[in-house]
Protein backbone atom coordinates (compact mmCIF):
# COMPACT_ATOMS: atom_id res chain seq x y z
CA UNK A 1 0.00 0.00 0.00
CA UNK A 2 1.42 3.37 -1.02
CA UNK A 3 1.07 6.89 0.37
CA UNK A 4 -0.99 7.83 -2.72
CA UNK A 5 -3.87 5.46 -2.00
CA UNK A 6 -3.69 5.13 1.77
CA UNK A 7 -6.28 7.77 2.71
CA UNK A 8 -9.06 6.41 0.44
CA UNK A 9 -8.32 2.92 1.79
CA UNK A 10 -8.49 4.16 5.38
CA UNK A 11 -11.74 6.04 4.78
CA UNK A 12 -13.26 3.01 3.09
CA UNK A 13 -12.26 0.83 6.03
CA UNK A 14 -13.70 3.31 8.51
CA UNK A 15 -16.95 3.32 6.56
CA UNK A 16 -17.12 -0.46 6.83
CA UNK A 17 -16.46 -0.26 10.58
CA UNK A 18 -19.28 2.25 11.00
CA UNK A 19 -21.79 0.03 9.23
CA UNK A 20 -20.75 -3.26 10.85
CA UNK A 21 -20.75 -1.79 14.38
CA UNK A 22 -23.67 0.65 14.02
CA UNK A 23 -21.59 3.63 15.14
CA UNK A 24 -20.80 7.14 13.97
CA UNK A 25 -17.09 7.92 13.66
CA UNK A 26 -16.58 11.64 14.10
CA UNK A 27 -12.77 11.77 14.17
CA UNK A 28 -9.92 9.66 12.81
CA UNK A 29 -6.22 10.43 12.75
CA UNK A 30 -2.75 8.94 12.54
CA UNK A 31 -0.93 8.21 15.78
CA UNK A 32 2.50 6.82 16.62
CA UNK A 33 5.68 7.37 14.63
CA UNK A 34 3.99 8.74 11.50
CA UNK A 35 2.15 11.39 13.49
CA UNK A 36 5.25 12.12 15.55
CA UNK A 37 7.25 12.76 12.37
CA UNK A 38 9.83 9.98 12.43
CA UNK A 39 8.33 6.92 10.67
CA UNK A 40 10.31 4.10 9.12
CA UNK A 41 9.55 3.34 5.49
CA UNK A 42 7.79 0.13 6.52
CA UNK A 43 5.90 1.58 9.51
CA UNK A 44 2.27 0.54 9.91
CA UNK A 45 -0.45 3.15 9.67
CA UNK A 46 -1.69 3.52 13.24
CA UNK A 47 -5.20 4.86 12.68
CA UNK A 48 -7.10 5.94 15.79
CA UNK A 49 -10.70 7.06 15.83
CA UNK A 50 -13.39 8.36 18.18
CA UNK A 51 -16.99 7.26 17.82
CA UNK A 52 -20.44 7.51 19.32
CA UNK A 53 -23.12 4.83 19.48
CA UNK A 54 -26.92 5.14 19.32
CA UNK A 55 -28.76 6.25 22.47
CA UNK A 56 -30.06 2.77 23.29
CA UNK A 57 -26.58 1.34 23.63
CA UNK A 58 -25.82 3.65 26.55
CA UNK A 59 -29.10 2.91 28.33
CA UNK A 60 -28.28 -0.75 28.98
CA UNK A 61 -27.79 -1.95 32.58
CA UNK A 62 -24.82 -4.06 31.42
CA UNK A 63 -21.23 -2.87 31.29
CA UNK A 64 -20.14 -2.86 27.67
CA UNK A 65 -16.79 -2.57 25.96
CA UNK A 66 -15.93 1.00 24.97
CA UNK A 67 -13.03 0.14 22.64
CA UNK A 68 -13.03 -1.22 19.09
CA UNK A 69 -9.89 -3.00 17.91
CA UNK A 70 -9.70 -4.09 14.29
CA UNK A 71 -7.31 -6.90 13.22
CA UNK A 72 -4.23 -5.51 11.46
CA UNK A 73 -4.54 -5.81 7.71
CA UNK A 74 -2.50 -4.31 4.84
CA UNK A 75 -0.36 -2.27 7.24
CA UNK A 76 -3.48 -0.77 8.79
CA UNK A 77 -3.56 -0.89 12.59
CA UNK A 78 -6.98 0.56 13.42
CA UNK A 79 -8.67 1.03 16.78
CA UNK A 80 -11.10 3.47 18.35
CA UNK A 81 -12.55 4.76 21.61
CA UNK A 82 -16.15 5.52 22.49
CA UNK A 83 -17.01 9.17 23.24
CA UNK A 84 -17.73 8.41 26.91
CA UNK A 85 -14.33 6.79 27.34
CA UNK A 86 -12.73 9.82 25.68
CA UNK A 87 -14.54 12.21 28.03
CA UNK A 88 -13.48 10.25 31.10
CA UNK A 89 -9.88 10.35 29.86
CA UNK A 90 -10.09 14.08 29.22
CA UNK A 91 -11.20 14.51 32.83
CA UNK A 92 -7.98 12.72 33.88
CA UNK A 93 -5.75 14.46 31.27
CA UNK A 94 -4.75 11.45 29.18
CA UNK A 95 -1.66 12.34 27.07
CA UNK A 96 -2.27 9.74 24.30
CA UNK A 97 -5.73 11.20 23.70
CA UNK A 98 -4.27 14.72 23.63
CA UNK A 99 -1.82 13.48 20.98
CA UNK A 100 -4.66 12.06 18.89
CA UNK A 101 -6.52 15.35 18.99
CA UNK A 102 -3.34 17.20 18.05
CA UNK A 103 -2.25 14.83 15.29
CA UNK A 104 -0.93 16.57 12.16
CA UNK A 105 -2.43 13.76 10.04
CA UNK A 106 -6.23 13.82 10.19
CA UNK A 107 -8.17 11.38 8.01
CA UNK A 108 -11.68 12.33 9.05
CA UNK A 109 -13.33 15.05 11.12
CA UNK A 110 -17.12 15.33 11.06
CA UNK A 111 -19.63 17.38 13.01
CA UNK A 112 -18.50 19.95 15.59
CA UNK A 113 -17.67 17.38 18.25
CA UNK A 114 -13.90 17.31 17.74
CA UNK A 115 -13.37 21.06 17.78
CA UNK A 116 -15.43 21.24 20.98
CA UNK A 117 -13.37 18.40 22.47
CA UNK A 118 -10.18 20.34 21.80
CA UNK A 119 -11.59 23.29 23.71
CA UNK A 120 -12.68 21.02 26.55
CA UNK A 121 -9.17 19.55 26.76
CA UNK A 122 -7.76 22.99 27.59
CA UNK A 123 -10.08 23.30 30.57
CA UNK A 124 -9.04 19.95 32.05
CA UNK A 125 -5.36 20.05 31.11
CA UNK A 126 -3.05 19.07 33.97
CA UNK A 127 0.69 19.74 33.40
CA UNK A 128 1.53 17.55 36.39
CA UNK A 129 -0.26 14.51 34.99
CA UNK A 130 1.53 14.95 31.66
CA UNK A 131 4.93 15.40 33.31
CA UNK A 132 4.59 12.15 35.23
CA UNK A 133 3.42 10.35 32.09
CA UNK A 134 6.36 11.50 29.99
CA UNK A 135 8.91 10.98 32.76
CA UNK A 136 7.76 7.39 33.19
CA UNK A 137 7.92 6.85 29.43
CA UNK A 138 11.42 8.32 29.16
CA UNK A 139 12.77 6.29 32.08
CA UNK A 140 11.18 3.05 30.89
CA UNK A 141 12.43 3.30 27.30
CA UNK A 142 15.87 4.45 28.41
CA UNK A 143 16.30 1.49 30.74
CA UNK A 144 15.05 -0.99 28.15
CA UNK A 145 16.80 0.22 25.00
CA UNK A 146 19.67 2.64 25.69
CA UNK A 147 21.89 0.91 28.23
CA UNK A 148 25.57 0.24 27.46
CA UNK A 149 27.76 1.15 24.50
CA UNK A 150 25.60 -0.76 21.98
CA UNK A 151 22.01 0.46 21.95
CA UNK A 152 18.78 0.27 19.96
CA UNK A 153 19.46 3.34 17.86
CA UNK A 154 15.91 3.95 16.60
CA UNK A 155 14.70 3.94 20.19
CA UNK A 156 16.48 7.21 20.83
CA UNK A 157 13.34 8.89 19.52
CA UNK A 158 11.19 7.15 22.10
CA UNK A 159 13.27 8.69 24.87
CA UNK A 160 13.92 12.03 23.21
CA UNK A 161 10.28 12.77 22.55
CA UNK A 162 9.08 12.44 26.16
CA UNK A 163 12.11 14.36 27.42
CA UNK A 164 11.43 17.22 25.02
CA UNK A 165 7.74 17.05 25.95
CA UNK A 166 8.69 17.61 29.58
CA UNK A 167 10.79 20.63 28.64
CA UNK A 168 7.85 22.00 26.67
CA UNK A 169 5.60 21.71 29.71
CA UNK A 170 8.29 23.05 32.03
CA UNK A 171 8.58 26.20 29.94
CA UNK A 172 4.86 26.78 30.23
CA UNK A 173 4.13 26.30 26.53
CA UNK A 174 0.93 24.37 27.23
CA UNK A 175 -0.28 21.12 25.70
CA UNK A 176 2.57 19.22 24.04
CA UNK A 177 2.43 19.19 20.21
CA UNK A 178 2.17 15.75 18.67
CA UNK A 179 4.73 16.52 15.95
CA UNK A 180 8.27 15.85 17.20
CA UNK A 181 9.68 18.41 14.78
CA UNK A 182 7.54 21.16 16.31
CA UNK A 183 9.01 20.23 19.69
CA UNK A 184 12.57 20.42 18.39
CA UNK A 185 12.06 23.77 16.69
CA UNK A 186 9.96 25.32 19.44
CA UNK A 187 12.41 24.52 22.24
CA UNK A 188 15.38 26.15 20.52
CA UNK A 189 17.79 23.41 21.48
CA UNK A 190 21.55 23.72 21.56
CA UNK A 191 22.93 23.66 18.02
CA UNK A 192 24.93 20.45 18.48
CA UNK A 193 22.11 18.36 19.92
CA UNK A 194 19.65 19.75 17.40
CA UNK A 195 21.98 18.79 14.54
CA UNK A 196 22.50 15.30 15.96
CA UNK A 197 18.74 14.77 16.27
CA UNK A 198 18.10 16.00 12.73
CA UNK A 199 20.80 13.71 11.33
CA UNK A 200 19.33 10.70 13.13
CA UNK A 201 15.84 11.57 11.94
CA UNK A 202 17.06 11.88 8.33
CA UNK A 203 18.68 8.45 8.55
CA UNK A 204 15.40 6.95 9.73
CA UNK A 205 13.30 8.70 7.07
CA UNK A 206 15.68 7.51 4.35
CA UNK A 207 15.06 3.93 5.39
CA UNK A 208 18.36 3.18 7.07
CA UNK A 209 18.17 0.24 9.44
CA UNK A 210 18.50 1.70 12.91
CA UNK A 211 18.64 -1.43 14.98
CA UNK A 212 21.45 -2.16 17.45
CA UNK A 213 24.57 -0.05 17.04
CA UNK A 214 27.07 2.20 18.83
CA UNK A 215 25.48 4.89 20.95
CA UNK A 216 25.52 8.45 19.65
CA UNK A 217 27.52 10.47 22.22
CA UNK A 218 25.79 13.85 21.70
CA UNK A 219 22.30 12.39 22.07
CA UNK A 220 23.21 10.00 24.88
CA UNK A 221 24.85 12.77 26.89
CA UNK A 222 21.83 15.01 26.39
CA UNK A 223 19.43 12.28 27.52
CA UNK A 224 21.55 11.36 30.54
CA UNK A 225 21.78 14.99 31.59
CA UNK A 226 18.05 15.59 31.28
CA UNK A 227 17.09 12.41 33.12
CA UNK A 228 19.54 13.25 35.89
CA UNK A 229 18.10 16.76 36.12
CA UNK A 230 14.54 15.49 36.37
CA UNK A 231 15.53 12.93 39.00
CA UNK A 232 16.44 15.85 41.26
CA UNK A 233 13.56 18.10 40.27
CA UNK A 234 10.35 18.39 42.21
CA UNK A 235 7.36 18.11 39.92
CA UNK A 236 4.76 20.62 41.10
CA UNK A 237 1.45 19.18 42.19
CA UNK A 238 -1.78 20.54 40.84
CA UNK A 239 -5.33 19.36 40.86
CA UNK A 240 -8.37 20.13 38.80
CA UNK A 241 -11.61 19.66 40.68
CA UNK A 242 -14.35 19.80 38.10
CA UNK A 243 -17.75 18.23 38.39
CA UNK A 244 -18.98 15.74 35.82
CA UNK A 245 -22.01 17.90 34.99
CA UNK A 246 -20.13 19.74 32.25
CA UNK A 247 -19.01 16.47 30.66
CA UNK A 248 -22.49 14.98 30.97
CA UNK A 249 -23.93 17.97 29.16
CA UNK A 250 -21.24 17.72 26.50
CA UNK A 251 -22.06 14.05 25.93
CA UNK A 252 -25.77 14.75 25.68
CA UNK A 253 -25.18 17.55 23.19
CA UNK A 254 -22.99 15.23 21.09
CA UNK A 255 -25.79 12.68 21.01
CA UNK A 256 -28.17 15.34 19.81
CA UNK A 257 -25.81 16.60 17.11
CA UNK A 258 -24.67 13.24 15.73
CA UNK A 259 -27.84 11.14 16.06
CA UNK A 260 -30.40 13.91 16.39
CA UNK A 261 -31.51 12.31 19.63
CA UNK A 262 -31.87 13.69 23.13
CA UNK A 263 -31.02 11.82 26.32
CA UNK A 264 -33.29 12.86 29.16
Amino acid sequence: MTEDNIKPSILARLGEIEVSNNIKIFYACESGSRAWGFPSQDSDYDVRFLFIRPVEWYLSIDEKRDVLEIPINDQLDISGWDIKKALRLIRKTNPPLLEWLGSPIVYLEKYKVTSKLRELVKEYYSPTTCLYHYLHMARSNYCEYLQGDIVWVKKYFYVLRPILAMSWIEKGFGIVPTDFNVLVEGLRLDTKIKKAIQELRNRKLLGEELDRGPKIPEISNFINGELERWEHSEIPLNSINRQSDELDTFFQNCMKEVWNRIIF
